[in-house]
């Protein structure tokens, strides 16, 4: 088997670098929380493909579901023949969606294209075409959903112009200094300056950022923006790509609010590793688009359905949304003692719900400032010793951690050794 040297020189030789990749190792197996390079060196995996597996590596019963449907029919397309397991997620969707009333799903592949379409559902459920979107917020690659996203390096940067009719608002964050009083007062500055609020069709908004730094909404917020979308006829549309199918504690991370959106995007950990993105909405709003305006030849393909059935299978009867608030518990616990040695790299801001935690490395102790090049420095020391971590944040100064939800527990506290080993290597 190559090893990772070859593979990475053959890799910057035939993939553009406008694809990066956070570590040099190349896959070679994983199970559960743990992977093992073309090399065999084994790692803790605290990344999990960047929040997909909140069921693991290769969950047997997601692999088993898989394996079923392949022996059936791989695809089809659904506008040319349907197929039970998309009706039958779908139906499960439904039943899951945190609001009143009945409701709808349609089914993608990526959450660019998620998103991408929950766009195209409000505008045409409105009759309005503006969006207002909030700053540090990570909505895609694709040209609406990068004009969406809320950070210009590097996703913006020498790929405009940009699509018309996006705005964006600044999100709450106490570390920068930015309140919700803030926020809301910028909205209606946008309101009177830019956009008037009977031209806008959606506000999103992730419950918890992702790559803005794993910044949780404030329900104050979320509670205004539903009272605002409500005054202006504005659909609320909860990006929950990152933030879904147990990672907060919640099947849905706006659930922790009380707030009622209209339409959620949904992708990520849905389907345990398989492509698989959709929309859930309100069913008055999902039918206002014509028949054949929306779909694509791979959506909701029949292979990720069958892993996503079988991902809301495991999510039951393991009983992981009480165990991402255990495990979320121990990690803060374990942070918390971090933070307060004076031996390991400052560490600050740690938060989140559930098992969605981030913390800021900063330049001293006590302070805010954010260090993104000590960030990135800990990610290589953490690859080094054994443990796949992610950074983040607006300045990359936010470590993002994102082990599985079935991890053991003598496996979450290796990994979290080798974080706290890996803090105390300060050049």
């Amino acid at each position: 088997m190559s090893a990772n040297a070859d593979l990475l020189s053959r890799r910057l030789a035939a993939v553009p670098r406008g694809v990066a990749t956070a570590t040099p190792i190349f896959a070679g197996r994983a199970e559960n929380a743990e992977l093992w390079d073309v090399e065999g060196k084994r790692y803790v995996d605290f990344a999990g493909g960047i929040a997909v597996l909140n069921t693991g590596h290769r969950h047997p019963k997601v692999l088993q579901a898989v394996r079923d449907q392949l022996d059936a029919y791989t695809h089809t397309a659904f506008q040319v023949v349907g197929y039970e397991p998309y009706v039958a997620l779908a139906e499960r969707l439904n039943a899951l969606a945190p609001f009143s009333g009945p409701a709808k799903t349609i089914l993608f592949t990526t959450g660019a294209e998620a998103v991408e379409n929950a766009v195209k559902l409000a505008r045409a459920a409105t009759g309005r075409s503006a969006v207002i979107a909030f700053t540090g917020g990570f909505h895609g690659r694709t040209m609406l959903t990068m004009a969406m996203t809320g950070k210009v390096a590097p996703y913006k940067r020498l790929f405009g112009p940009l699509p018309a009719e996006v705005y964006h608002a600044p999100f709450p964050v106490p570390q920068y200094g930015v309140s919700v009083e803030d926020s809301l007062r910028a909205l209606e500055f946008l309101f009177r300056a830019d956009v008037e609020p009977e031209r806008v069709a959606a506000i999103i908004i992730e419950p918890v950022q992702g790559e803005g730094g794993f910044q949780p909404a404030p329900t104050e917020l979320l509670l205004a923006l539903r009272e605002l979308c409500d005054r202006h006829g504005i659909l609320l549309i909860a990006d929950e790509i990152q933030a879904g199918f147990g990672r907060t504690g919640k099947m849905f991370g706006i659930e922790h609010s009380g707030v009622e959106p209209d339409l959620i995007t949904v992708a990520k950990s849905l389907a345990g590793g398989f492509p698989l993105s959709g929309v859930i909405g309100r069913a008055a709003i999902m039918d206002a688009a014509e028949p054949g305006g929306l779909g694509g030849t791979y959506a909701g393909p029949p292979i990720a359905c069958a892993a996503a059935l079988a991902v809301l299978d495991v999510i039951a009867e393991e009983r992981l949304l009480d165990r991402a608030n255990v495990q979320g518990e121990h990690i803060k616990r374990r942070l918390l003692a971090m933070s307060q040695r004076n031996d390991l790299l400052p560490i600050a801001s740690i938060r989140g719900p559930g098992a969605m935690i981030g913390f800021d490395i900063v330049r001293s102790r006590g302070g805010g400032e954010p260090d993104g090049a000590q960030a990135k420095a800990l990610t290589v020391r953490a690859l080094e010793k054994g443990l796949i971590l992610l950074s983040c944040g607006v300045f990359g100064e936010t470590i993002r951690l994102l082990a599985p939800l079935t991890t053991p527990d003598a496996i979450l506290d290796e990994g979290l050794d080798i974080l706290e080993a890996s803090l105390a290597m300060v050049s």
